[in-house]
């Protein structure tokens, strides 16, 4: 009764330095229609001058684009999203009210649905024809309290400005997006581990594909580790060779269940990236009966750093940046953080620098061909 009562002390205070803060938003990424001062250097250019179009494939576990689980598998598609010529970088631009305007704002140009057959065949289409790094994949893994349409433009503008030649994928779970909705999150992204580490698995097994980044946020990181945990005890620890880079940015993830994961990761090229500013983290540490978040440590502090780093993960230090108060989503509103990101997931690599992407096109029959003629019928003999 004691336990329960603590419980709610602590979601009380919870929810009363959430409505405080609501207003500086959830763990999306940053969504304002007046653009950020103008930066230079790789991944942090100002406005670029023309439209760009981002082909994002999707796996969801919501019904729709709801915040409600989907109770009949995996959903699949391709979106394609058009940013404004004016697109600067750590900014999603959207309206303040009414409709977007595709010069001015993202916009979603079209989207198709797919199976889960269609889904693998048409990423290894998009893959084919790709040389090197360019055959890599991009997972994104979205945090707590954010909708669809918000994990669908953070994935397309974390590709831009990071400058990505690959094919951006997004992993998106049954968030209720309602600030008050931790505890019905962690559940929701807890029954959607599965799925995540089915889509490892899909992806480790497309044709042609080079490696698989995963860029994860907040609680996503979590459901990151979880499913490529899972996986390494199914004996496939980094993808049959195709794992990459694995960013966690923010990470809502305790330092003892990090440490469970990485023992079964390792050797894995994993990188915390985190703040002592995450005011979102320190409030989900009190949720948490004060159990230190991995995203929440002190960089700056040698035995925080060493803490990580004992593990077998890197830690990148975002401190020194924010995007307001809370300072939660700083890896996809700073421009200097996207192009570390782009930086290490654009990285040419020796050892397949050369190699394309090509698939059995044999293995792809085109839906709209007319069927084949049939056999001609044999002439039995005299």
């Amino acid at each position: 009764m004691q336990a329960m009562t603590r419980a709610r002390g602590r979601l009380l205070a919870a929810a009363t330095v959430l409505a405080f803060t609501a207003a500086l938003g959830g763990c999306a990424s940053m969504n304002i229609e007046t653009p950020l001062p103008s930066f230079t250097g790789f991944g942090g250019a100002g406005a670029q001058s023309t439209a760009r179009i981002e082909q994002v494939f999707i796996a969801s576990t919501r019904k729709g684009d709801s915040g409600k689980a989907s109770t009949d598998g995996v959903h699949y598609s391709l979106a394609t999203i058009g940013l404004p010529p004016g697109h600067h970088s750590g900014v999603v631009e959207k309206p303040m009210w009414g409709s977007p305007d595709p010069k001015s704002h993202f916009v979603v140009k079209g989207t198709r649905p797919l199976d889960a057959e269609e889904f693998h065949n048409e990423l290894a289409s998009h893959l084919s024809g790709r040389v090197g790094v360019d055959r890599d994949v991009l997972v994104y893994v979205h945090g707590f309290n954010t909708s669809f349409e918000e994990a669908r433009f953070t994935t397309a503008q974390v590709a831009a400005d990071a400058h990505f030649g690959g094919v951006p994928i997004l992993f998106t779970w049954a968030s209720a997006s309602q600030l008050l909705g931790y505890e019905s999150d962690k559940d929701a992204a807890t029954a959607s581990r599965d799925a995540l580490q089915e889509l490892f698995t899909d992806l480790s097994q497309t044709p042609g594909v080079g490696k698989i980044h995963v860029l994860a946020h907040s609680m996503g990181a979590w459901l990151a580790m979880e499913a490529l945990r899972q996986e390494a005890i199914a004996g496939k620890r980094d993808l049959d060779g195709h794992l990459g880079d694995v960013m966690l940015a923010s990470p809502d993830l305790d330092i003892d269940v990090f440490a469970s994961q990485m023992a079964k990761l390792r050797p894995a090229h994993v990188t915390v990236l985190a703040s002592n500013k995450d005011r979102a983290l320190s409030l989900s540490s009190a949720i948490a009966d004060s159990r230190q978040r991995v995203g929440a440590i002190d960089p700056n502090n040698p035995v925080d750093r060493r803490k990580i780093e004992s593990l077998g993960a890197q830690v990148y230090d975002l401190s020194s940046y924010g995007d307001g108060f809370i300072s939660h989503n700083t890896y996809a509103s700073t421009p200097e953080v996207l192009a570390s990101i782009g930086a290490a997931i654009t990285a040419p690599r020796a050892d397949d620098s050369g190699k394309m992407s090509i698939i059995d096109a044999s293995a792809y029959p085109d839906p709209a061909a007319p069927p084949p003629a049939p056999a001609p019928t044999p002439t039995p003999p005299q």
